[in-house]
């Protein structure tokens, strides 16, 4: 068929699929607020929030957004999964206030046969009287067929049959999943296509699972057929390997295909968050629109490439979705990722600077995966108080420390030119570290300053990945100093800042002979 720009309906089946999630269940007062997000913020056009007859406390969550949503505005945008139980599963319905029954039967026929023990004309004759009681007390009813794809393709006239007999009820959506995720993209463009063609008055839904990672793309295929409605979660949330992710459903069908949905995109990041937190199942960084990786360049050239024209950006801008683009320092930053991360501070630094920061960047890549731009300002400082004599240089240095045990510390350092090796042992690794290096400065007759304070930072708003900051204040004999190390490790950055002031006497003392 030809691909046309057209109207498709999102239906989000977060709190009903979703909640089929292993170790999932939201709370009343959860699916109440997801609801109203999913359509009050998220714009989707029909959320299917609980299964019939479950729990008391699923009775109370459903009532609940029922009376939201119909006094906001929101009538027959909430929808139930109910059962071929002729009365008991409507009067549930009823009595939440509910208005759509989403009502399960088989779309196959070894689950008709095996499953129910009922012939095809049983489950049509029982379907039809669920149906009618159904629009009797005032429901609109769609129907499931419930493994669809597995039973059109193992015995389609069983499929026509059931649509055969039913289509004239008064159905409003003829809802075709994928339940077990088996179908590829060309079996799912096949088959829709051909009942779209035999059925050209109805009003199909598809409904995909990602068992084969394959749902985005066989939404694509389902509605190039022609359906009009498509089921999603959020954060593909949903039986095994979960259904359609709502995100990258919005991208595809406006990106990739043309067509007009409903959905706020600027909303999508936060209600993600909204369900990770409810539900307790963690995102991957990099899922695609909503992970918290998927618009940071790492690579130098593609923060050079978009310094000079924006050449490794594309449709899918961070902006789009209330985001923002980063760009990672690490051991493969490039002087473009320092400049854009820079600019993003509203710093300018001399080009000589810049490079000894990118230095000290790289340096820190080796130790740590990735570097923000919130880390920036204490590697900055670190470079512009760090002088550039080397007396001292750490070669190595090894600390073990274990609960309720003495810590041991192993280090060699190279002092003009000489390598000396030296253990120690104390109370915590920074301890054992300051016993070890001043048996190797006792060489040298020097003896460490008395330390009077001790401060270890991370960037405001940090998290337990982010840079170190220790900020030594010593009592020199002089004067009151204070220096600062550097590092992905707590002890190591305070390894740092003492050898900063070793260095600095040795200086001094160099200048002084």
């Amino acid at each position: 068929m030809t691909q046309e720009s057209r109207t498709i309906q999102i239906m989000d089946t977060t709190l009903r699929d979703g909640e089929q999630t292993q170790g999932v269940s939201f709370s009343p007062d959860e699916k109440v607020n997801l609801a109203k997000t999913l359509l009050n913020s998220l714009r989707v056009d029909r959320i299917e929030v609980a299964s019939a007859r479950v729990s008391d406390g699923e009775k109370q969550a459903v009532t609940e957004i029922n009376a939201w949503a119909n006094q906001e505005g929101y009538p027959g945008q909430v929808e139930v999964l109910g059962f071929v139980d002729h009365t008991k599963s409507v009067d549930w319905i009823k009595e939440t206030g509910g208005q759509v029954i989403n009502l399960l039967t088989k779309g196959s026929e070894k689950h008709c046969h095996e499953q129910l023990r009922k012939t095809l004309e049983q489950h049509i004759s029982e379907i039809l009287q669920t149906v009618s009681y159904a629009q009797n007390q005032g429901l609109s009813v769609n129907v499931y067929l419930e493994d669809w794809s597995n039973g059109f393709n193992d015995n389609r006239e069983y499929v026509y049959q059931l649509v055969d007999q039913i289509q004239h009820a008064g159905i409003k959506h003829f809802m075709l999943p994928d339940t077990l995720g088996v179908m590829s993209p060309q079996e799912v463009f096949n088959n829709l296509n051909e009942m779209c063609a035999r059925y050209p008055e109805l009003h199909f839904d598809f409904h995909p699972h990602n068992d084969y990672g394959l749902a985005t793309a066989n939404v694509m295929a389902a509605v190039k057929a022609g359906v009009n409605s498509v089921h999603c979660t959020v954060n593909c949330l949903g039986e095994r390997a979960g259904n359609a992710s709502l995100a990258e459903v919005t991208a595809v069908l406006r990106d990739k295909m043309g067509m007009i949905i409903s959905i706020n995109e600027n909303h999508l990041v936060r209600t993600s968050a909204m369900v990770e937190n409810f539900s307790g199942k963690r995102i991957s960084a990099n899922t695609p629109i909503i992970g918290a990786d998927v618009f940071t360049q790492t690579a130098g050239i593609h923060a050079d490439g978009d310094h000079k024209g924006g050449l490794y950006e594309s449709m899918l801008s961070p902006e789009r979705f209330s985001r923002t683009r980063s760009y990672a320092l690490g051991k493969m930053s490039g002087r473009a990722s320092l400049l854009k991360n820079l600019e993003k501070l509203g710093l300018d630094l001399p080009t000589e600077i810049q490079q000894k920061v990118l230095t000290k960047i790289v340096q820190l890549g080796d130790s740590k995966q990735t570097i923000t731009t919130d880390d920036l300002p204490f590697i900055i400082a670190d470079v512009l108080e760090n002088d550039n004599y080397q007396h001292i240089q750490l070669i190595d240095c090894s600390i073990t420390s274990e609960f309720e045990s003495i810590s041991t510390a192993t280090l060699c350092v190279k002092i003009k030119d000489r390598e000396h090796s030296a253990t120690g042992s104390g109370n915590g690794g920074f301890d054992a570290f300051i016993d070890a290096i001043n048996k190797i400065m006792a060489l040298y007759n020097y003896t460490l300053p008395e330390l009077i304070d001790y401060e270890v930072r991370i960037p405001k708003g940090g998290h337990t990945y982010a840079l170190t900051e220790c900020l030594i204040t010593w009592e020199c004999a002089e004067d009151v100093r204070k220096t600062r190390g550097v590092h992905a490790n707590q002890v190591f950055a305070s390894v740092l800042a003492t050898l900063k002031i070793i260095n600095i006497h040795l200086q001094e003392q160099m200048n002084k002979d």
